[in-house]
């Protein structure tokens, strides 16, 4: 293999000559073969972002020579286009604070400056990654600026899935209004409830979920970029941060806004923290919801088999025929990972040490991650699953009418005690509450129909007592 010799203050080492990342990259590859993980594409295009805005402020400012800020940016603009992209080697796991991530992209962006001016890779003379690439920056306010960024550019993806999700089963809500079915609490018959009602519920805490995570995202805004290495500002210029902000406010069209305390914004990860745990939230409701659908299309001769879900494949390799209720499934395990990720960023936001908190690279991995196979999972689950719900009307109706909890409605007639022994003879002589009811002359036929009626049960209200509204 062909190679180059570069140089650092641990002395010299052999690079593969035609690689764009240099010899911090190569330290970290031979340092850290951990995962095979890389840092998620967002985050190299926020990080490149923030180095192509520093390279246009510091050229606005007098302190970069315009022939090579133009060429930084035109590596810059590269690299957003999608090229280059299998240079950004760093594993996950690697030295603290993502000094060796951000190293990597000064690299590839100095060497491909190099070649855009007519030089060969690894003449830093011509560009260099820290002196030109990195001007006015640290690792130390570059990745956390690049890793908040990132996570709010990709809620701007997940943000329209979830609404998506709660229009899928507000309309599934409406579609089902007037199916019949049982309750069920402690996974036991309760009084009846409608399936519509039940999909109506979901619709709400999807919505709910959303506002949380759309509130959370807007803590992300908060950028401590220009803080330098302790959040003084040291080495940069006044107008330096400001300027910057600017650039990235016209190409995102997102406000970031100056953190109002750099050294706070550098020593804290609160916003991350408040993300995740918002992404949290949402994998717990999203994982409730998920079972609830498999349990009510299990079956379909042993289970409830009150709906259907789409089938999306064969569900066993020795079973003919069996259906799974896969995509379910598939996002259960979708959430269970988003809680261990949460778990994982809230230890590392906890992890920080005075001026800085160095475990941000797999806090950054894992936040980017959960909104990334979220955004995905819930696509999955409103294209493949809940807008081909079918319901079984019939069976619903079938299960409400032959509940024992139907008995709920005659407390206010005959007493909690005496409605307690119409279940237990209805059930020991498998005959349905009306007809105990009946045979036991405890109500008249208009009673019956006032009180016993199930889809008079599915609404506030005293059962066979004149309208209560005010």
């Amino acid at each position: 293999m062909a190679t180059r010799i570069e140089q650092d203050s641990l002395g010299p080492k052999e690079i593969p000559v035609d690689v764009y990342y240099g010899l911090q990259t190569v330290r970290a590859l031979e340092n850290f073969p951990i995962s095979r993980l890389r840092l998620h594409p967002k985050m190299v295009e926020t990080t490149v972002a923030v180095k192509k805005a520093a390279a246009l402020v510091n050229t606005d400012l007098g302190l970069l020579k315009p022939e090579i800020s133009r060429v930084i940016v035109a590596a810059a603009d590269e690299v957003l286009a999608g090229k280059l992209r299998d240079q950004f080697v760093v594993d996950v796991y690697q030295m603290g604070a993502g000094t060796s991530f951000n190293m990597n992209v000064n690299e590839v962006l100095a060497n491909r400056a190099i070649e855009l001016l007519g030089g060969k890779k690894g003449d830093y003379t011509m560009v260099h990654p820290n002196d030109h690439v990195n001007m006015a920056q640290s690792t130390n306010d570059v990745f956390p600026t690049a890793m908040r960024m990132a996570a709010r550019l990709l809620l701007e993806e997940l943000l329209p899935v979830l609404k998506d999700l709660k229009i899928a089963l507000a309309g599934k809500a409406k579609e089902f209004d007037d199916i019949l079915k049982s309750g069920r609490t402690h996974l036991q018959d309760a009084v009846p409830i409608r399936l519509g009602q039940e999909f109506a519920a979901y619709a709400v805490t999807i919505g709910k979920c959303q506002e949380r995570i759309a509130a959370a995202a807007r803590s992300l805004e908060e950028l401590g970029i220009g803080g330098s290495a302790v959040g003084t500002g040291l080495n940069t210029h006044p107008q330096y941060r400001t300027r910057l902000l600017e650039y990235l406010r016209a190409w995102t069209r997102i406000e970031w806004g100056a953190a109002p305390d750099m050294r706070e914004a550098m020593q804290s990860n609160l916003p991350v923290a408040e993300v995740s745990s918002a992404l949290r939230l949402l994998a717990l409701e999203l994982t409730r919801i998920c079972n609830d659908l498999r349990l009510l299309t299990s079956g379909p001769t042993t289970g409830f088999a009150e709906i259907v879900l789409p089938a999306a494949q064969p569900g066993s390799s020795i079973m003919p025929g069996k259906v799974n209720p896969s995509v379910a499934e598939m996002v259960n395990m979708v959430c269970f990972q988003v809680i261990g990720n949460d778990l994982t960023v809230s230890m590392a936001v906890q992890a920080g040490q005075l001026e800085l908190n160095v475990m941000m690279p797999v806090m950054a991995y894992n936040l980017h991650q959960s909104i990334e196979i979220l955004k995905n999972a819930l696509r999955a689950l409103v294209d493949r699953c809940v807008v081909g719900i079918v319901a079984e009307a019939n069976r619903c109706r079938r299960y409400a009418e032959s509940s024992m909890a139907l008995a709920t409605a005659l407390n206010t007639y005959i007493g909690y005690a005496r409605a307690a022994e119409v279940v237990k003879r209805a059930g020991r002589e498998q005959k349905r509450i009306i007809d105990v009811v009946r045979e036991e002359k405890l109500l008249t036929e208009a009673q019956i129909a006032q009180i016993l009626t199930p889809v008079k049960l599915t609404e506030p209200g005293l059962p066979g007592k004149p309208d209560q509204s005010p």
